[in-house]
């Protein structure tokens, strides 16, 4: 364990400490390049305590404020998490509007850390069905953060992984009438291209809370040699140590991506190893 991390820690967490015990284990040259998070368990955690749902969507920010500053000090190059997705829209339209005005509130005040722990900020999903007041409030916080080169925070919001798929199709599609290329002639790399998270890495790390066992339509091609580690604890739950314990997994286990010890994974997979 290197002292560099340990002193990026060291007016969060106290000596002797649970935490300091669990990120002593970490192997910093074994990190996870890209984590991505499916946040659940909101809802359940208020009904638990006969509060209202936007008090458990409340109890969540200070989750994610703790995790995306946790992975930044870590210095996991990528944190992706899961925000709200196409299929949220069917709630109820008052636990919808809290949820944006709780993410406008969390964007206003967290830009200051952001830019303190050098973390740029961005978003995939079809951003252009939320209303103009979000929309402000996320081009402010990517223009705010673009220059920043450490963590890569995306937020995914009014997003489904097979709208995803569908639109890469399209483009792809297109791409092809237009230049008269061989349909034959496409590869997985051409789809890659055309998706939402084309600048990242695929996650190395999924990290599903409140112990469901579903992707939830959630990074449907990205994931497909990712570990899954999913933990019984609810997202408002979801703090420092949850996220160490996570990486202690994840580093516990081998990849071999279909292949053997020492095989070669392929150039795709490789060029999302490097």
């Amino acid at each position: 364990m290197s002292n560099n991390i340990l002193k990026n820690f060291e007016t969060l967490i106290d000596s002797g400490s649970r935490d300091e015990f669990l990120l002593r284990q970490i192997q910093l040259d074994h990190l996870p390049r890209h984590i991505a998070i499916i946040m659940d368990g909101n809802g359940r955690w208020a009904g638990r305590r006969n509060q209202p749902r936007i008090a458990g969507h409340r109890a969540g920010a200070e989750a994610v404020r703790a995790t995306v500053e946790t992975a930044a000090r870590l210095g996991v190059g990528y944190l992706t998490l899961y925000a709200f997705s196409t299929e949220n829209w069917k709630r109820p339209r008052l636990e919808v509007e809290a949820l944006m005005g709780l993410l406008r509130e969390f964007l206003r005040k967290e830009i200051r850390s952001l830019k303190q722990n050098n973390i740029r900020f961005q978003t995939i999903g079809r951003e252009e069905a939320l209303e103009q007041a979000v929309r402000r409030e996320l081009d402010h916080a990517r223009r705010e953060t673009e220059t920043n080169t450490g963590t890569v925070l995306t937020v995914a919001l009014n997003y489904s992984g097979r709208t995803e798929l569908t639109q890469a199709c399209r483009a792809l599609m297109l791409e092809v009438q237009n230049s008269g290329r061989n349909p034959d002639d496409i590869n997985e790399s051409d789809i890659v291209r055309h998706l939402y998270t084309a600048a990242l890495p695929d996650p190395d790390l999924l990290i599903r809370t409140s112990g469901e066992l579903r992707v939830s339509n959630f990074l449907l091609w990205q994931i497909a040699y990712s570990e899954i580690y999913v933990t019984e604890t609810l997202w408002p739950d979801f703090r420092r140590a949850s996220l160490f314990e996570a990486i202690i997994e994840y580093q516990k286990r081998e990849r071999r991506y279909g292949g053997v010890n020492g095989a070669n994974p392929g150039p795709l997979l490789a060029a999302n190893m490097k």
